[in-house]
């Protein structure tokens, strides 16, 4: 059976300002941005006719990891008054392996994302039984979807 979750799609309130959050954080660059017009039978928001924008991001692969940023242009959708300050059920959990996970939290913060676990050392035993230390932080997107960023630091013979 050869199926590949490429791309994870979110529904955020300025595409534009979504953008450069996820281009600053993570150094992920455009791999398409267009605007379409919802035919109103295969995803399960708005209707019809709705007139939308997707951007996808990209980091290091063109196939896999890719995130999508759906806006709604015509009609407006309307956005949550308070974005969450905790997981609930049915939410994603993105987790982000990066090269340096103080800094990918240092520039959220900057942009303005809600810090919830400042960068923190830990150890966890991989799949393949070796430990590794790792620095982790997480945080929220400016639509409210959380990530946790982990570094690896040392991985124990």
């Amino acid at each position: 059976m050869a199926n590949i979750i490429k791309r994870t799609t979110l529904i955020v309130r300025d595409g534009d300002k979504a953008k450069n959050w996820y281009e600053q954080v993570f150094g992920m660059t455009a791999w398409m941005d267009t605007p379409f017009t919802l035919s109103g039978t295969q995803l399960a928001a708005g209707k019809k006719g709705d007139q939308t924008r997707l951007v996808i991001l990209k980091c290091e692969d063109d196939m896999i990891g890719m995130i999508g940023l759906l806006e709604w242009i015509e009609p407006k959708q309307d956005a949550p008054k308070e974005l969450p300050a905790e997981i609930q059920f049915g939410a994603p959990i993105f987790v982000v392996a990066s090269d340096d996970a103080k800094a990918a939290l240092e520039r959220a913060r900057a942009l303005g994302s809600r810090i919830h676990c400042e960068p923190r050392n830990w150890t966890v035993t991989g799949a393949d039984g070796k430990k590794k230390d790792m620095i982790g932080c997480s945080f929220w997107d400016l639509d409210g979807y959380f990530f946790e960023v982990n570094e690896v630091v040392k991985i124990h013979d």
